[in-house]
């Protein structure tokens, strides 16, 4: 399913990361620039989602950040890039708060025991359009939702993960994306329909690694 696809390819180079953001923590520079090349690809994708056009300068930013604290860091593959996730998503709601357009919030969430189990139809519906389109749909869901498909779908952070990214419940943030695909699912019916729905599928909506 669509959501086994992502994860696997959320996680297969967990293990390289977390060794080569260990030996970045030793003074490696190699090491540094293979977590980066792992890193980088799906965390733009994630400040596309949230800045738009200035998601390079924001990432940037981020990275000045990553690359002076990274000696603080604690934890795995997968620690690494929910710990990146948090550095980019405060660079970018900094720069939302400096241009003064930061966008409206949503209305408080509701905490689900679990989430509905159609969650896969809108992420392989995700993965039958490019990237730019992908990631275009997801920026016009309203703030949290938006946040909370772009961890699960662009960055692969497990629901708890990702809460702890946002600072909420895990519950909110499940009911946040669960929202948001099912609205992506109304935007991308159009599109299949008018067959604009591409082949150039963007396992890269993850990022190439």
């Amino acid at each position: 399913m669509g959501k086994e696809r992502g994860d696997r390819r959320a996680h297969v180079h967990d293990t390289e990361l977390g060794d080569a953001v260990a030996r970045a923590q030793q003074g490696d520079d190699t090491a540094f620039s293979r977590a980066y090349r792992i890193v980088h690809p799906p965390l733009l994708g994630f400040l596309r989602g949230l800045v738009g056009d200035d998601a390079e300068d924001v990432a940037s930013d981020a990275w000045l950040e990553i690359a002076r604290d990274i000696g603080r860091f604690r934890g795995d593959g997968a620690g690494f890039r929910a710990w990146t996730a948090s550095i980019a998503r405060n660079r970018a709601i900094d720069h939302l708060r400096r241009l003064k357009s930061r966008p409206r919030a949503t209305c408080l969430e509701h905490d689900l025991a679990e989430m509905p189990a159609r969650q896969d139809t809108a992420q392989e519906a995700l993965e039958a359009v490019s990237t730019q389109q992908a990631l275009a749909l997801i920026a016009r869901l309203p703030r949290q939702q938006a946040e909370a498909v772009l961890l699960r779908t662009v960055i692969g952070l497990d629901g708890v993960t990702a809460a702890r990214v946002l600072g909420k419940r895990p519950g909110a943030v499940r009911s946040a994306a669960h929202r948001g695909l099912k609205r992506l699912e109304k935007h991308l019916a159009p599109l299949r329909g008018q067959g604009r729905v591409t082949d150039s599928a963007p396992h890269a909506l993850g990022g190439a690694r």
